[in-house]
């Protein structure tokens, strides 16, 4: 839902001429809670693994870094700084090979633009 309503809002924005497309790339690391790898206090009553025993899957965006456990978000923004795509991978993962792939899903649907005579 949230993804169709920014959507929505960057069309309206791109049709009154809002966005100006020269695009920013940049990353950030956000540290994740300490409860986020899922494992307990009591490891017997536990039914899953623990966090990082078995391979976190990629669609988490959490992983281990220099930080501890943390995901990073990818984000492509424009000028006027409103936000075009927006990726979200685990936080070991390196910049530059995320960098097309932020770009690629930056995807404004066309409006009818008013002619201005």
């Amino acid at each position: 839902m949230w993804a169709r309503l920014l959507t929505l809002l960057q069309a309206r924005a791109d049709a009154a001429g809002l966005i100006f497309w020269e695009a920013n790339v940049d990353s950030t690391i956000c540290r994740a809670h300490q409860h986020a790898a899922g494992a307990r206090r009591r490891g017997a009553v536990q039914k899953e693994p623990p966090g990082q025993v078995s391979a976190e899957p990629e669609d988490h965006g959490l992983g281990r870094s220099r930080g501890g456990f943390t995901t990073k978000i990818h984000l492509a923004c424009e000028q006027g700084q409103q936000p075009l795509s927006l990726l979200i991978t685990a936080g070991q993962r390196g910049d530059s090979p995320q960098f097309e792939l932020v770009l690629n899903a930056i995807g404004v649907p066309r409006l009818c633009r008013p002619t201005v005579l």
